[in-house]
């Protein structure tokens, strides 16, 4: 094949990769700092991939323009439900912590079915079908403008966690828990305000991926495991590596794809975590243990 095919699903790969990292940045983020797993991550994702839908059906918003509201909206969800649900299991053991967030996330999946049942669901924009030429690349628009605003939400993020008061509050409970307490920090308050945070990274990126692929119940389960490969390969913790192990993924699926069939591109992303846990076992830009 010419090498012009080989760029044009590498450059597609990596922006989708783009929106895979915000999604696994999301996960990277509350085990950073809450140190709980949440299994049921891929499920918010697509609850925000729902909403988008809705929105466009109901009231014509692109799901694009509705990233915002999107992700307030999950922001609240997440923040319910680590300060009234997963709160009191912080210091339970992991086992308890697994099997409730496990829970959470068969029921999300079962009331999506409920409501919108086992159909795939999509939105068509303005936009869906344009495309970008650059010398001989043919970019995907809808990809593009997903990629912008994934990198526009993740810059946002790190300012936050970097520049402001609450970011270095949440930033020091995750450093050590109880010198937080010791200096009067109120932890619990700010494990809720991590966990919507959270949550509103993957309710923008389920905004951001609904223009690209569509939407079914199922693939809530598919997406936490991918977020989980996503952040293992670039470091459990660290949010450049969520965003480095996103693109990472994300050109892998899509040579894979290019390569052999769409069904290996999952066999693939796997060899990827495999070779990492072998040669570096912290992730890629993850930290070894003292």
């Amino acid at each position: 094949m010419p090498i012009d095919i080989y760029l044009n699903v590498a450059v597609s790969g990596l922006l989708t990769g783009l929106v895979y990292g915000l999604m696994a940045l999301g996960l990277s983020v509350i085990f950073g700092v809450v140190r709980v797993v949440n299994f049921a991550h891929g499920e918010m994702m697509t609850i925000a991939m729902y909403l988008a839908v809705l929105a466009f059906s109901v009231l014509g918003l692109d799901p694009l323009v509705m990233m915002v509201p999107i992700a307030a909206v999950l922001f609240v969800f997440g923040y319910a439900l680590q300060a009234g649900l997963i709160g009191p299991f912080i210091n339970k053991p992991e086992h308890m912590q697994f099997i409730l967030l496990v829970a959470v996330a068969v029921i999300l999946v079962n009331v999506q079915l409920i409501v919108f049942g086992p159909d795939a669901r999509g939105v068509q924009t303005a936009y869906s079908y344009d495309s970008f030429a650059v010398g001989k690349l043919i970019i995907d628009a809808t990809k593009v403008y997903a990629a912008l605003a994934a990198l526009t939400v993740s810059a946002a993020l790190f300012v936050f966690f970097r520049f402001t008061e609450v970011g270095k509050a949440i930033r020091a409970c995750a450093d050590n828990y109880t010198g937080a307490l010791v200096v009067g920090l109120d932890v619990r308050r700010l494990y809720a305000l991590t966990f919507g945070i959270g949550a509103a990274c993957v309710g923008a990126a389920g905004a951001m991926m609904v223009v690209i692929i569509d939407v079914t119940p199922s693939l809530g389960p598919a997406y936490t495991l991918l977020a989980f490969v996503i952040v293992i390969t670039g470091g459990l913790g660290s949010m450049p590596g969520a965003l480095l192990g996103g693109v990472l993924i994300g050109m892998t699926e899509a040579m894979a794809g290019l390569l052999f069939s769409p069904s290996a591109k999952t066999m693939f992303a796997f060899a990827i975590l495999v070779l990492v846990l072998l040669f570096r076992p912290q992730g890629i830009m993850g930290k070894r243990a003292a």
